[in-house]
């Protein structure tokens, strides 16, 4: 056990009262010892507490190595993937795909045998891409051409099918947008905003430049724009196009919008700087009624606070043009794998552990929030929640969602993690699915932090396939995890 001297009074020359608290129970539910003791006493107990210490650190290493062993021995993760991956494919919310992926979830997790394992309601979007879509270089200074650029409509862009023709009016981003404002009326938009290369951390430049697919489309209908299509959100050699949520702002027309490899990209701002440029855009995107979907939760029983919550999970949905492998196939399996990797150990958590498959986060975020909603409404209290939803590479450690006194607790964590890979420890972390309850409860949370130099390569591109995971990452990304879950648990927040 983890006890901390926590006061002294002296009772005569050479006795002094103690009072210990026992520092590892969650929530200040601190338990107090009394005793009387003599000086030498005091001196040999004082000595012997890093001995304690240690003898803690060594049982918890010891634990945590039984885990790395069974996963990398014996790990189900990578397999699990390829069945995700090649038998259900893309999952996009509502589509027929998701709801077989429902079905994956829950039968693979009664497989492992938890407590209880359920389906959580919930209503989602059901975006339509279609098929057919084009955006293709149709003049060049008034001569007729015909040049198919790679592309592929940002979700919840909306097109029916129709075919936009107009010039193009480029800009490298929103001020220059403004500049040009009263020339955009009746034209195409192209947004050329590139990653920005010198962030060693590629997720910054993604969150920079993600505002153009998000906004884009209204920004530019303000002034009349007809379409607009933007630079993916990568910065990979390929000319793979990412697609990605957008939305649009009710106030402007909802025209259609679509996102180029970057090849093309390159292609086409090249031309526009030197010549009118005419493009012609077909979209078929549709938003049909909401439908229903599901979180897929499985559960272990905590022994000592069974109505005190962890949550570990990841997003079951995907965008539909892959396989969903990396985002967030990868950050499915890890939860999966930390649930029966801790099954396999025979461990007994003492707090309720729930290992949630979360729907709909590419498009809408309904699970998440949904999960919220009914803890809420069950008024759960809720202690730690973990994400997976940055790939399945090499991990480096953990961003965490805490207070100072929290991130200053698992800092002691770092050195248990740190021979697996995941000692990287940063304060500010979390993940989409799990924000709703960080933002309900104030719930302390974390979010696995792989290597990600590749990961926006083929992020919501159509080579984010099983072939581009590698078993020994991924299985080392839920070792983290569990480690992560174990310690969490034993010794709260």
């Amino acid at each position: 056990m983890n006890f901390m001297l926590y006061a002294s009074q002296q009772r005569s020359n050479n006795y002094f009262f103690i009072r210990f608290i026992h520092s590892s129970l969650v929530n200040n539910q601190h338990q107090y010892f009394y005793i009387f003791i003599s000086m030498k006493k005091l001196l040999f107990l004082l000595a012997a507490l890093p001995i304690i210490a240690t003898a803690q650190n060594n049982e918890d290493s010891a634990f945590i190595k039984r885990l790395s062993d069974d996963i990398l021995a014996n790990g189900k993760a990578y397999d699990l993937l390829y069945q995700l991956t090649k038998n259900v494919g893309g999952r996009l919310a509502g589509s027929p795909q998701f709801a077989q992926a429902v079905k994956w979830g829950k039968a693979t997790m009664d497989g492992i045998g938890a407590d209880k394992v359920y389906l959580q309601e919930c209503m989602i979007p059901h975006w339509v891409r279609g098929k057919g879509d084009k955006v293709t270089i149709t003049g060049i200074n008034n001569r007729p051409v015909n040049i198919a650029l790679d592309a592929l409509a940002l979700g919840n862009s909306l097109g029916n099918g129709k075919t936009v023709t107009a010039d193009v009016i480029a800009v490298k981003d929103f001020a220059e947008l403004e500049k040009r404002k009263d020339e955009i009326k009746g034209k195409i938009v192209f947004y050329n905003y590139p990653f920005n290369p010198t962030y060693v951390v590629p997720g910054r430049a993604y969150g920079e430049s993600g505002i153009y697919r998000h906004s884009g489309a209204s920004r530019a209908a303000k002034y009349g724009a007809v379409a607009v299509v933007i630079r993916s959100l990568t910065e990979a050699t390929d000319n793979n196009p990412h697609t990605g949520a957008m939305q649009y702002d009710s106030v402007y027309a909802k025209i259609p919008a679509a996102a180029l490899g970057l090849k093309d990209a390159d292609r086409l701002w090249k031309e526009t700087q030197s010549s009118v440029v005419k493009l012609s855009v077909t979209m078929h995107g549709k938003q049909l009624s909401d439908t229903i979907g599901y979180n897929v939760i499985a559960e272990l029983k905590g022994s000592t606070f069974p109505d005190e919550f962890i949550t570990v999970g990841g997003h079951l949905d995907s965008w539909d043009v892959n396989e969903g492998a990396h985002d967030d196939g990868a950050g499915v399996v890890h939860t999966i794998e930390v649930l029966r990797a801790l099954q396999a150990a025979g461990y007994h958590p003492k707090h309720s552990i729930r290992f949630v498959l979360f729907a709909n986060e590419e498009n809408g975020l309904r699970g998440g929030s949904k999960y919220a909603e009914v803890a809420k409404g069950k008024n759960e209290k809720h202690i730690f929640a973990l994400e997976s939803d940055e790939g399945g590479f090499t991990p480096r450690g953990f961003g965490f969602g805490v207070s100072p006194a929290q991130y200053q607790k698992v800092l002691t964590w770092q050195s248990l993690l740190k021979p697996y890979g995941g000692g990287d420890f940063a304060n500010g972390g979390g993940g989409a699915d799990i924000g709703p309850l960080a933002r309900t409860f104030k719930t302390p949370v974390a979010g696995l932090t792989p290597d990600n130099q590749r990961y926006f390569d083929i992020h919501h591109a159509r080579s984010d396939v099983f072939e581009n995971v590698n078993k020994r990452e991924l299985l080392l990304g839920a070792v983290n995890m569990a480690a992560l879950i174990y310690l969490v648990d034993k010794y709260g927040l």
